[in-house]
């Protein structure tokens, strides 16, 4: 009897690797040494930056991942749009991209076609050029890019540069990943998978070209690790950081998702990796703590900037079309990382 070809099993961000196993591998990799390559692996950044000239540096990023919606166009084009984000979140512009592809030969060749065509459409969206890519016939689906941007040498944004005082500003809604999960398993309604779905499709572009304005202390962009890891990764073992869990944006069905346990198994690495790092009040329900935690794919831009510009930031970027909000603020070294109040 012929194994049944299923397009989504389940996929997008919460598919990665967890924290706790890069973080052992890459800490024995040999660190690069070239005065021009300004952004590598040490501090888990979006992407690496290579310096050309004193005014043009390369960004190149990669990401691909299985299917976590059942529509191949719309997945192509969320996949594109958070291999994409990397290049925004180091302040860059997007040029040129490449197709990843696994795909089963038995497979209808159509589902590929549409795949494709959503993440082409995603890359023009960009002002990038789809160059070309390499497939594999595999077992499974998964799709990506490899991106190559640009930036100023003098303009790279990275994650590793907030100070205390600096603001926290998060630019799409959280608990895309439990909203996946529940319609999994036939839970999610079609208005929150609806939501879900337009925040993963969505390029961090536009946020990107609102923040840089305000010259960003660091930025990243939320996506497996979680809220909280990739704050985590910000926060660079110096400094902590007071959260506001009543201002953090959101799915409002995912809240009620994750009350009922319909929460995913990367979520749990997330927590197991970083609840020794995280005090959470006692105000602070199970379901907001999941949706801290819960993978993102596409997820937002999570940026800070000084306080004094935070509140103008705040006012152009909820003139785009998704919930945004002031998160947190940096704070000096503290017992606990991470404070949610």
């Amino acid at each position: 009897m012929e194994r049944e070809i299923v397009f989504c099993k389940g996929g997008g961000c919460t598919a990665k690797l967890g924290p706790a196993v890069l973080e052992k591998v890459l800490e024995k990799l040999p660190k690069t040494k070239d005065p021009n390559f300004l952004v590598g692996f040490d501090h888990s950044d979006d992407g690496a930056v290579y310096k050309l000239t004193d005014e043009l540096a390369l960004v190149q990023t990669l990401d691909f991942f299985p299917p976590m919606v059942e529509d191949p166009y719309i997945f192509g084009k969320i996949a594109a749009a958070n291999a994409l984000s990397d290049v925004y979140a180091m302040g860059g512009e997007v040029k040129t991209a490449l197709n990843i592809v696994c795909f089963p030969e038995e497979m209808d060749l159509n589902i590929l076609g549409q795949m494709l065509l959503g993440g082409q459409e995603k890359v023009a969206e960009a002002g990038g050029v789809l160059a070309g890519g390499h497939s594999l016939a595999d077992q499974d689906v998964k799709y990506g890019l490899s991106v190559t941007g640009i930036v100023h040498p003098d303009r790279i944004i990275t994650n590793v540069g907030a100070e205390p005082g600096d603001v926290l500003i998060l630019t799409k809604p959280l608990g895309v990943g439990i909203v996946t999960t529940a319609e999994l398993v036939g839970e999610s309604s079609p208005e929150a998978l609806f939501l879900a779905i337009e925040s993963m499709q969505t390029l961090n572009k536009y946020a990107a070209d609102i923040i840089k304005k305000y010259s960003p202390t660091a930025c990243t962009d939320v996506t497996g690790f979680g809220f909280l890891g990739h704050l985590h990764e910000m926060l660079q073992n110096k400094y902590s950081a007071l959260v506001f869990s009543d201002q953090i944006p959101l799915i409002p069905e995912a809240l009620t998702y994750a009350e009922d346990f319909l929460i995913s198994g990367a979520g749990q690495r997330n927590r197991n990796y970083l609840q020794e790092r995280v005090d959470f009040k006692s105000k602070v329900s199970f379901g907001m703590e999941e949706l801290l935690f819960d993978p993102q794919t596409s997820g937002g831009l999570l940026a800070s900037l000084k306080a004094e510009d935070a509140s103008q930031a705040l006012g152009e970027l909820q003139k785009l079309s998704l919930p945004v909000g002031i998160v947190g603020v940096i704070l000096e070294q503290e017992e606990k990382e991470i404070i949610v109040e």
